[in-house]
């Protein structure tokens, strides 16, 4: 790829004396609900481009790079790659669907003059489709729709269209109905058509509307260097880079800039800094260029201490642009210390200091995460979107050998007007019909009131508003009582009246009284009081939770008993111990199953609950102060 040459010299559309149109560029976001396809159809335009050797496109979900994200089968994490077509350079950029990543999508639609709204054909547009296009409109980027799965058995491409629009027309976009471009996909079997019941051959309806319909970047080929920093990678040879679109101007290699922040007490400061290296995006990763213009995505390299949100000008030229502004967190834990007696053993990092150096790393990127020390401990508050949100940050400090005990998921609470409130969420619930009945029992104990209800076929469609509060360990309950049947989506809807009480959980558990590795004889004789955690032969300490309890209170049990010997033998005392197989607890799980006076730990090889405190006479002691 040759370098981008300077706005000057391209071939624009004159708009004005100072402002052109660079049509050999797009900036395309695209957006869409959690498991719509959008990274598998960035996977096949990437096959059918043409511009890759089959070894660097293995597999499936290629922009999925995270070990996380292969794993869940999300995305987490915004990517840019760029495909060219028709002599256009197209940067697509790949964003997460899940409501708790929010944070990402935000940061990146500023990037974007466009958007590729990505439906499902069954499922039309769903919570998170809502969000996503409200927040690209902000920005001021034009829409496009594309209807993906249309191959599906029960798919219904015209009235998933049409819903789509009309969210378009509820979000402020009437403007655009009337040039409103569309067109329908199935990204598994690699084609897009205008028309739902015929095949095409390859992507080229959906390329040549990206090409066609959607704007090049406005710029302003008179005034100065100006970029906003977006998003920030790491190198371990160069340190921060600082990724963005350019706002104006040029920007050449080695250049001196002026990085407009802010202090510790929000006060603006500009310091000057050598920009060593400049990166333009191309294919699936960065590229050197000797020098970008305004509407290129770019990556600058030699900027210490640059952060999200920073804008970056020519020197003496620039003032800064308004400061990123994310939605606030909604759900907070507390990190600490693991303090159990297992704590060493598995982990490398262990210390609060250390836990606290990954956290602070954590916020330079992850920009809609709160971090604040409790006073009087040595433990952090860390606030987030919501339980899957932290539950990746924690999983990716196991995965790096931290140690760390998370107490149970909190919701933040505001004062407005001299009135205590809390979040409230749209819980969406796709269920068979005859499975109706516990769905709704479950999410009006929850204090959850039913909005609107509709039948698609065998299966019914609930759309609730619900307490944050209520939502904490009611997927669990929910996937249980439907038998895995219930597709469960939610998203933050505002701040509303503290409602009152939400019920806890109904059952007690099993907390061992000794250290020691489990015995089959003692567990096959706690087995059918209650349901157990932990297989044989895993290594327990006092005050661990083993098991979920028959009955609503807590019991302590010897979970390490081993059987008595003696010369005597009787087939009715000596049979075999058969045991049902443990409750498996991911970590999602656990954090959502414990109560406040309970901890999950968390090292590199295991995920144990404990009572916070260990010992039976210490936690006899403050039930009686309370």
């Amino acid at each position: 790829m040759s370098s981008t040459a300077s706005p000057s010299q391209d071939a624009g559309t004159e708009i004005s004396s100072n402002t052109a149109v660079r049509e050999e560029i797009r900036n395309v976001v695209i957006i869409a609900h959690v498991d719509h396809g959008k990274t598998t159809l960035v996977d096949c335009l990437l096959r059918q481009s043409g511009q890759y050797r089959d070894a660097e496109l293995k597999g499936e979900r290629i922009l999925d790079s995270n070990d996380i994200e292969k794993e869940r089968g999300i995305t987490i994490l915004s990517k840019n790659i760029a495909v060219h077509y028709r002599g256009v350079k197209i940067n697509l950029i790949d964003t997460p669907g899940h409501a708790d990543f929010g944070g990402e999508v935000e940061r990146v639609v500023q990037m974007a003059d466009g958007a590729l709204v990505l439906v499902d054909a069954a499922e039309g547009p769903m919570p998170q489709t809502r969000f996503v296009l409200e927040k690209a409109l902000q920005a001021g980027v034009k829409p496009i729709v594309v209807v993906n799965k249309v191959d599906r058995p029960d798919g219904r491409p015209p009235e998933a269209l049409d819903e789509a629009l009309e969210l378009l027309a509820d979000l402020g976009g009437e403007e655009q109905l009337d040039s409103a471009a569309y067109v329908f996909a199935s990204a598994k079997e690699g084609y897009a058509t205008d028309d739902p019941t015929k095949v095409t051959k390859d992507m080229t309806a959906l390329l040549d509307l990206l090409v066609d319909h959607l704007p090049g970047p406005t710029v302003d080929t008179k005034s100065d260097f100006q970029m906003m920093v977006t998003t920030l990678d790491w190198s371990e040879y160069v340190g921060r880079i600082a990724v963005g679109r350019v706002n104006a101007g040029t920007i050449e290699t080695g250049q001196a800039v002026d990085v407009h922040t802010i202090d510790s007490s929000g006060n603006p400061i500009v310091r000057r800094v050598k920009a060593s290296c400049l990166h333009v995006f191309d294919k699936l990763g960065r590229v050197p260029a000797e020098s970008a213009g305004a509407g290129d995505l770019i990556a600058l390299e030699g900027l210490d201490d640059v952060e999200i949100g920073d804008t970056i000008t020519a020197c003496d030229t620039g003032k800064a642009l308004p400061r990123l502004k994310v939605d606030e967190p909604t759900l907070e834990m507390v990190f600490s210390v693991n303090s159990s007696p297992l704590a060493g053993r598995e982990g490398k990092y262990v210390t609060t200091r250390q836990i606290k150096a990954r956290l602070e790393k954590e916020l330079e990127r992850n920009v809609a995460l709160r971090v604040s020390m409790i006073e009087g401990t040595e433990a952090y508050a860390v606030a987030g979107r919501g339980v899957l949100h932290l539950a990746v940050l924690i999983e990716t400090m196991r995965r790096e050998g931290y140690e760390l005990s998370v107490g149970k998921p909190r919701v933040v609470f505001k004062e407005i007007d001299g009135k205590k409130h809390e979040p409230f969420e749209t819980l969406r619930v796709e269920v068979p019909t005859e499975a109706m009945g516990p769905v709704m029992e479950l999410v009006g104990l929850r204090r959850g009131q039913l909005e609107e209800m509709k039948q698609r076929g065998d299966y019914s469609l609930l759309r609730f508003i619900v307490p944050s509060r209520g939502l904490i360990g009611l997927r669990t309950r929910l996937l249980n009582a439907t038998r895995g049947t219930a597709i469960i989506h939610h998203r933050f809807e505002s701040y509303r009246v503290v409602e009152g009480d939400v019920p806890r959980r109904a059952n007690g558990v099993l907390i061992s009284m000794v250290g020691g590795k489990t015995m089959p004889f003692a567990l096959f004789a706690l087995q059918d009081r209650a349901e157990l955690f932990i297989p044989p032969g895993t290594e327990v300490y006092e005050g661990m939770i083993v098991g979920e309890n028959a009955r609503e209170s807590d019991m302590t049990v010897n979970p390490c008993r081993e059987k008595k010997l003696t010369n005597m033998r009787a087939s009715g005392s000596d049979e075999n111990v058969i045991l049902k197989p443990p409750r498996d607890m991911s970590l999602e799980a656990a954090l959502e199953y414990i109560e406040d006076d309970e901890l999950v730990e968390v090292t590199p090889e295991s995920i144990r609950l404990r009572k916070i405190l260990l010992k039976e006479s210490d936690r006899r002691r403050q039930g009686r102060n309370i």
